[in-house]
C-alpha cells in the first residue's frame, strides 16, 4: 500500500443526527427546550432537513457522492415517545433507512443515542437518575431486535463527554449563558410537573452523571451484543489534539477531566469513535488563544487539519482499539475552506494507517447544513447546503473533493 492509499473496505460516509436533520422530533427533551422561556437555543429545529420524508434522497446522494457509508441515529423519542410504549412504526421507519443503505450499496452506521432523549426521560432524571442506564438499556434491547441484523456498525452514545470538553472552551461560550442555561432547564421541568429536567448536552457533567452514562454505555452495549454478537459496538467521544506548551501545562490535568474515564470505559466495546475538529494550545494557565494570523472557521476557531491525526493518536494509544472517524469537519461559509480541509485532514489519518494504527473509516461531518443545536441554522457544517425553504439539497464542491478520494480509495 502507498501512504496515500487507504486499506481495502474502508468506510468513506457522512454523518447525521435524527434531531438534526429529521424535523418535529416533538416527543424529546431537546424539543422542549427549544421552546421554553429562557432559552439558550438561537431558534428551534422545527422541520430541520425534513429528512424524516426525504431520507431516500440523502442516502442517493451518499451513494452518488461515491461514499459507501452514512452515519445516521435512531431517535429515542420516537421510538419511545412515552415510558415503556414502542412505536412499531418507527421502528420500521428505521428499518426502511437500514434497508435503503443496502439497497444504494451503503452500510449503515448506527447511533444509538446522539445527545437526544425522550422527554419523559429527562423529566425523571434523564442521565442523573441511577436507572438511567437500565431504561437506556431497554431501548438499546428493542431497538437491536428489530434493527441489528442490517446493521454495519453501531454506537451506543455519541460524545457523551462533551460537557466535560465544553468546560475547556472559555472563549465559546459567555459566562451569563451558564444562569440563561439553568433557567432553561427549570422552565422545562416546571412545564413537565416535575422538580427536575435533565439532557446529555446542556448543564453540568458531574461525577454522578459521569458515572450513569457509563454504566448506560456498557449496559447498552451488552444489550446490543446480545441481540447479535458479532456487530461491532463503540462509543464515540468529543477529542480535541491537546498540545503542552511550555512549562507546567495544564494539558494532562485536562486530559484526566475530559477523556480519562471515558477511554477506559470505551475499552468496552470493539472500536472507538474519534470526533475532532480542532486543536487546543494549553499552557499552565489553561487553553490559550488560537494563534494571531491563523486561518479561521465560521466560529472564530482556528482551522487546524492536523488536529484530526493528533487525536487519532491519543485514542488509540490511550485505549488500544481501532478507530472509526465518526465526525471531523468544519463550519465555515466558504466551501474552499472545506475542500482544501478535507485532503489535509486525511492525510492525517493515511500517516496513522502507515504507522499501524488500524483505522475502519472516515465519516465527515456532516451530510447536510443541519440545525446546529443552540446555534441553530447559522453554522454551515454540510457537504449538501439545504434551502431552507423548500429542502433542496445542492451538493457542495468539497462534497466531490471527498466522493472522488473515496471512489480513489487513495488521496
Amino acid at each position: 500500500m502507498n501512504n496515500t492509499a487507504f486499506p481495502p473496505n474502508f468506510l468513506w460516509g457522512a454523518s447525521t443526527a435524527g434531531h438534526q436533520v429529521e424535523g418535529n422530533n416533538t416527543n424529546s427533551d431537546i424539543w422542549l427546550i427549544e421552546h421554553v422561556a429562557p432559552t439558550i437555543y438561537a431558534e428551534p429545529s422545527g422541520d430541520a432537513c425534513d429528512s424524516l420524508h426525504r431520507w431516500g434522497e440523502d442516502l442517493d446522494i451518499v451513494r452518488d457522492l461515491g461514499l459507501n457509508t452514512y452515519r445516521f441515529s435512531l431517535e429515542w423519542a420516537r421510538i419511545e415517545p412515552e415510558r415503556g410504549v414502542f412505536s412499531a412504526a418507527m421502528l420500521d421507519y428505521y428499518k426502511r433507512i437500514v434497508e435503503g443503505c443496502h439497497a444504494r450499496g451503503l452500510t449503515p452506521l448506527v447511533t444509538f443515542n446522539h445527545f437526544v432523549a425522550p422527554r419523559w426521560f429527562a423529566a425523571r432524571g434523564g442521565w442523573d437518575a441511577a436507572d438511567a442506564g437500565d431504561y437506556f438499556a431497554r431501548f438499546c434491547d428493542r431497538a437491536a431486535r428489530h434493527l441489528a441484523d442490517g446493521i454495519g456498525y453501531a454506537l451506543t452514545l455519541n460524545e457523551p463527554n462533551l460537557m466535560r470538553l465544553l468546560n475547556w472552551l472559555p472563549f465559546a461560550f459567555p459566562p451569563e449563558m451558564a444562569q440563561t442555561e439553568q433557567a432553561m432547564l427549570a422552565a422545562a421541568a416546571k412545564a413537565c410537573g416535575t422538580d427536575t429536567f435533565s439532557v446529555a448536552n446542556a448543564g453540568k457533567l458531574d461525577d454522578n452523571k459521569l458515572q450513569n452514562m457509563i454504566a448506560g454505555h456498557k449496559a447498552g452495549y451488552a444489550a446490543i451484543k446480545a441481540v447479535r454478537s458479532n456487530l461491532p459496538v463503540g462509543v464515540s467521544l468529543a477529542l480535541t489534539d491537546d498540545h503542552a506548551v511550555g512549562e507546567n501545562s495544564r494539558r494532562d490535568e485536562k486530559r484526566r477531566d475530559v477523556y480519562a474515564a471515558w477511554l477506559e470505559a470505551a475499552k468496552t466495546g470493539d472500536f472507538i469513535g474519534v470526533q475532532n475538529y480542532e486543536r487546543q494550545l494549553i499552557d499552565a494557565n489553561g487553553v490559550m488563544p488560537a494563534p494571531q494570523g491563523c486561518e479561521r472557521n465560521q466560529m472564530g476557531s482556528e482551522i487546524y487539519p492536523a488536529a484530526l491525526e493528533g487525536a487519532i493518536r491519543y485514542a488509540h494509544e490511550a485505549t488500544g482499539l481501532p478507530v472509526i472517524i465518526t465526525e471531523n469537519g468544519l463550519a465555515t461559509l466558504n466551501d474552499a475552506q472545506r475542500a482544501a480541509f478535507i485532503p489535509a485532514a486525511l492525510a492525517g489519518v493515511a500517516r496513522c494507517i502507515s504507522d499501524g494504527i488500524p483505522i475502519w473509516g472516515y465519516c465527515h461531518w456532516s451530510l447536510l447544513d443541519n440545525f446546529e443545536w443552540i446555534f441553530g441554522y447559522g453554522p454551515h457544517m454540510g457537504l449538501v447546503e439545504v434551502d431552507r425553504a423548500t429542502f433542496k439539497r445542492t451538493a457542495k464542491p468539497s462534497a466531490y473533493v471527498l466522493g472522488n478520494i473515496a471512489r480513489r480509495n487513495s488521496l
